[in-house]
């Protein structure tokens, strides 16, 4: 989870770069003037100042609004000439009368041919965005439990996403997720439960019906300082730290999803995080078993395996055994391993091929229910005897050879 967090505060961070960015007569977009610039940067640290520094003083009232207001009373009431929302808003558009103003949205069902074509088309981007959605809003809900030593409740987050989602198709609205950016403002502005969320979309709503100048009016530089101080709570600073306390392969990962996640998107990061841990996974713990052995008193050779056995430890497996030089009888204790998967079945195998192939007999001792039925295709190699076994209640012996 830290290579995401931090991959998303990079992202956050760097969107906010374009802020300090206006387009010029070509229409390209290149660094504001230095005037410009110096003041942008003055009014960000003003912002970022009043979040860090007031809730010392006082909690009553959010620091993020008291600074977004007194960084925009400064503005106009000042005359300075910095970029407000509404300038963004013309120059990204391209619209000189563009305004945040709207109406309520009225319901309509999307007029779209219901075939399997259309489905062809949707269903792969609905899958993308919807595996987003609700990757970034459990990110959200972890991070969010860390700050607030609770724990929320993901399976009914899930589900309201859904439901919103499928209420804003019909609307003709855009679907949406659960932002750590403006979460994490709402946490450190005091806000904890439901009446938080519900308080924030009303408000939007009655601003953008009623209310939409004073939006407009908010200089770049009060939000943008908002943002770089969501990217100070948000970057796992911890993460620097970790790299010597860490093993290396973890440390890897972490650096290479936070990398994945500002280059492409967090649903490839997290494919790409899966499986990479997944195979380090399998990496770490194939060159982790190995087997003791020892000479009973009926003269058998016992080995005592430890470790799993899978595909990534099949081979290894079989390198413990000395089939040619063992005596008669040999036993495998499975009490301390564990047969996971086909290769696991395929390798017990073999080894039962070795051994009877040099007329000695196999047998294999303390196997689990799981890797029982994971050996059933064995058919008549099975045998079970409880009364020998009353603690794992499963075979003693599977007679393989």
């Amino acid at each position: 989870m830290i290579g995401f967090v931090n991959g998303l505060a990079i992202v956050i961070f760097l969107a906010q770069l374009g802020q300090f960015k206006a387009p010029d007569l070509s229409g390209a977009l290149t660094w504001l003037p230095q005037d410009q610039m110096m003041l942008m940067l003055g009014l960000v640290a003003l912002t970022m100042g009043i979040i860090h520094f007031l809730p010392k003083i006082t909690t009553a009232v959010p620091s993020s609004l008291v600074a977004i207001v007194t960084v925009t009373l400064l503005v106009q009431g000042l005359g300075l000439d910095t970029r407000t929302v509404v300038d963004f808003l013309r120059s990204m558009s391209g619209d000189e009368a563009a305004t945040l103003a709207g109406s309520l949205p009225t319901f309509s069902i999307p007029a779209v041919p219901l075939t399997w074509e259309t489905l062809q088309i949707i269903l792969p981007y609905a899958i993308i965005l919807a595996a987003i959605g609700l990757i970034e809003s459990l990110l959200t809900l972890t991070v969010l439990d860390e700050m607030t030593n609770t724990r929320g409740q993901s399976n009914r987050e899930c589900v309201g996403q859904g439901l919103a989602n499928v209420t804003c198709s019909v609307f003709g609205a855009m679907g949406g997720c659960a932002m750590i950016g403006q979460s994490m403002i709402n946490v450190n502005s005091g806000g904890r439960g439901r009446l938080s969320g519900i308080v924030a979309a009303v408000a939007l709503l009655m601003f953008i019906l009623f209310a939409a100048a004073l939006i407009e009016m908010i200089p770049l530089a009060a939000l943008v300082g908002v943002m770089f101080m969501v990217v100070i709570g948000t970057f796992e600073w911890a993460t620097f730290k970790l790299a010597r306390r860490v093993p290396k392969q973890d440390f890897f990962v972490i650096v290479l999803v936070t990398v994945v996640t500002v280059l492409t998107d967090l649903a490839v990061a997290v494919a790409v995080g899966v499986v990479v841990s997944a195979l380090m996974f399998a990496w770490e713990h194939a060159k982790h078993i190995y087997a003791s052995s020892r000479i009973n008193d009926e003269g058998s050779k016992e080995y005592m395996v430890n470790g799993p056995i899978f595909f990534g430890s099949a081979a290894n497996f079989l390198e413990l055994f000395d089939a040619p030089n063992d005596p008669q009888d040999v036993i495998v204790d499975f009490a301390n391993s564990r047969v996971t998967d086909h290769s696991a079945i395929e390798a017990i195998e073999t080894l039962a091929e070795r051994y009877s192939a040099v007329g000695k007999t196999l047998h294999l001792r303390h196997l689990s229910p799981d890797c029982r039925k994971l050996l059933d295709k064995a058919g008549s190699l099975v045998e079970i005897n409880v009364k020998e076994d009353p603690s794992y209640k499963v075979a003693t012996d599977v007679l393989a050879g």
